[in-house]
């Protein structure tokens, strides 16, 4: 008797399970990381007394308290759809960039507040050589996170750690910048470098908080994908082509992290049984879904006969249709 065989396809239920364990370890090693990072740079700045290093240190403290976060917002984006959140939880990912943001933003000003006020007073650094060589070993420790944090997240769809990892990687560059300053201190004797480099990372930290921010804006915004309508729109053009549906309108779409809502008012000809529209409506369904093959996603039509105008009682009034003049070459006709 041949042993029974077991089938080695997975379905998306277990892709998306598998997803959010890889999540779920990446943000571990992200704020056990987080506190090495604050320990070694509050260590080296003690050492040296450098006002990059502090202002390095500070954006540790920032980061540490924004990682914290990040972990509850993406434990708290995976939780179920419930009675009183029926799309899921997931938009709290952007509320954690948004965060984040913030957080940063109030860091740069901080450390640029301090970096002018010792440039103009002056500093006292000693012990360069120690406080540059934890630097150097923290620095090297942050890059190889913030790429499996980008990484992770750019496969799994999910804006916490891509936002986290952005952070390290702005957390590793400023890092870098602070030892290429530090160094230059050492070797030259030259003090007001020290503080001129800590100006450098506020600036470059302003940068990556307004980046945050924007992200977030867009998400809670539901600013929709061009790319995703496009394609969306083709579908629903190529369906009406082929005379799977007689036309369609009403056509919108959002995504929260790897979940995306689409949609549409899908038409038939009135003699056509509702089982049969019912059927192409999977059909066309199936085509849309497709298009986002990494992703959660939920599709609602509505069916409606060809004679639209007509079926509607007197003073029946729609919606307006954002795409229909946004898109209304692409909508109509496109050879395949």
């Amino acid at each position: 008797m041949e042993p029974p065989t077991h089938s080695t396809d997975r379905g998306p239920g277990a892709e998306r399970t598998d997803a959010r364990r890889a999540q779920r370890r990446a943000m571990g090693a992200s704020l056990l990381v987080s506190f090495l990072m604050l320990g070694g740079k509050l260590t080296a700045a003690i050492l040296t007394g450098s006002t990059a290093i502090y202002s390095d240190a500070a954006e540790s403290v920032v980061h540490l308290f924004a990682t914290g976060f990040a972990s509850f917002s993406l434990w708290y984006a995976a939780t179920p759809p419930d009675t009183n959140h029926p799309y899921g939880h997931g938009k709290i990912s952007y509320f954690a960039s948004a965060v984040e943001g913030s957080l940063i933003l109030v860091a740069a000003v901080l450390i640029l507040w301090t970096a002018v006020h010792d440039l103009l007073t002056g500093t006292d650094l000693q012990r360069m050589d120690l406080g540059l060589a934890v630097l150097v070993g923290l620095t090297v420790v942050n890059f190889a996170l913030a790429r499996y944090l980008i990484r992770t997240g750019r496969e799994t769809n999910n804006i916490v750690l891509v936002s986290n990892g952005q952070h390290v990687m702005t957390d590793m560059w400023t890092s870098l910048g602070v030892v290429v300053g530090v160094a230059l201190v050492w070797l030259t004797g030259v003090t007001w470098l020290d503080p001129a480099v800590a100006i450098l990372v506020a600036i470059n930290i302003l940068w990556m908080a307004g980046r945050l921010l924007r992200r977030s804006v867009v998400g809670l915004m539901d600013q929709a994908d061009a790319d995703a309508t496009r394609s969306i729109l083709d579908a629903l053009a190529k369906a009406k082509r082929n005379d799977l549906i007689a036309d369609y309108h009403q056509v919108r779409h959002r995504r929260t992290g790897d979940r995306v809502w689409v949609e549409y008012h899908l038409m038939f000809p009135g003699t056509m049984s509702i089982d049969e529209a019912h059927a192409r409506s999977h059909e066309v369904e199936d085509r849309v879904d497709g298009l986002f093959p990494d992703d959660d996603v939920h599709v609602t039509a509505h069916l409606e006969p060809r004679r639209h105008d007509e079926a509607h009682p007197d003073g029946h009034t729609e919606p307006t249709d954002p795409l229909e003049t946004s898109f209304d070459v692409l909508r109509s006709q496109r050879t395949d």
